[in-house]
């Protein structure tokens, strides 16, 4: 008897300890397919570990790209030096390096809020990985192929030609990484201009947006440095340098920048929104130069067009008058 009780009480509490599991496996079994869409900590909303992967590889693609585009910068200088004539296309493959290092930053953070994978991690990965593909490259690539093959007749020109370009790059460096120091830490940014409520905007240029101003640029001029042009090259590359300080101003400004970010490719779209970018597609594809250069400029004017749209509509507003009031 002893031994049958003894076998009784196993049974009983083996029945005791597996039966919370089943009542948790009934309970998730009966929830709504809703309840399983909405609540984010149900299993059938977590993301399996492998997902995670996935943009993590965009990044690190964009890691790459930078890397890349840095040792054609390098490479560049170094066969002009040489007198070699095709030093140029160095140059310009560093610009395709970082045009295509936007797409796939603009991808990885898509993709993880498609799978559901957004971690602290990947935001402090890509972050780094901005530093360095749209910081780091785009500085050294505007200070050598701007500035370095510029040799003005002056010496005092040339001296302070290059005090600047070293000063401006390394200003558009540092603007940067503040403008994604500051795009990690706010939450809920709110631009200097606020615009419609129902709208995302970035607040400031994003730095993505000011490297390809900066690729685009080089690719447009397939590559050929600014000391190769017969136009009087040190006041272009005074332009040059004004542009690079305008860029790293409008970084780290409040400025309301549009981000893109409710363009959803799932949801229907209009005829008219189908042409066109169809249209912007081919445009790319068969006047890439002109095309890239002019989006990316159109991008970066945008901000300063809303901005004194702003201004403008703020100062012609009428103010109202003071309402009568009653003497006595």
């Amino acid at each position: 008897m002893g031994g049958r009780g003894g076998a009784w009480r196993a049974r009983f509490s083996r029945i005791e300890r597996d039966r919370p599991k089943e009542i948790g496996m009934n309970r998730i079994s009966h929830m709504s397919l809703r309840d399983r869409l909405v609540d984010p900590r149900s299993p059938d909303r977590r993301p399996r570990r492998a997902a995670y992967a996935l943009p993590t590889l965009f990044t690190a693609a964009n890691i790459f790209l930078g890397f890349y585009a840095l040792l054609e910068v390098f490479e560049a200088a170094i066969q002009t030096v040489k007198g070699d004539p095709l030093a140029y296309l160095h140059f310009k493959f560093s610009a395709l390096a970082i045009a295509a290092a936007v797409i796939f930053d603009g991808l990885d953070g898509r993709i993880a809020r498609m799978t559901n994978t957004v971690s602290d991690f990947g935001r402090e990965m890509d972050s780094l990985a901005d530093v360095i593909t749209f910081g780091i490259a785009p500085a050294a690539m505007a200070f050598t192929w701007g500035v370095y093959f510029v040799h003005p007749s002056d010496a005092a020109a040339l001296e302070h030609l290059r005090n600047g370009g070293y000063f401006l790059s390394f200003l558009f460096l540092l603007c940067g990484a503040c403008r994604l120091a500051r795009f990690n830490i706010q939450k809920n940014p709110i631009p200097k201009n606020p615009g419609r409520p129902d709208r995302k905007y970035f607040v400031g240029l994003p730095i993505p947006a000011a490297a390809g101003m900066v690729a685009s640029t080089v690719y447009a001029c397939n590559g050929v440095p600014l000391g190769g042009w017969p136009l009087d090259n040190w006041i272009t590359s005074a332009v040059w340098l004004a542009l690079i300080g305008l860029l790293s101003f409008l970084m780290v400004s409040t400025w309301r920048y549009p981000s893109f970010k409710d363009l959803s490719l799932t949801r229907p779209r209009s005829p008219l929104t189908v042409v066109l970018i169809a249209a912007a597609i081919y445009l790319v594809v068969i006047y890439s130069k002109p095309a890239l250069f002019a989006m990316s400029a159109a991008y970066v004017l945008s901000g300063i067009l809303i901005r004194l749209g702003g201004i403008i509509r703020r100062r012609f507003k009428p103010v109202p008058g003071e309402p009568e009031r009653q003497v006595g």
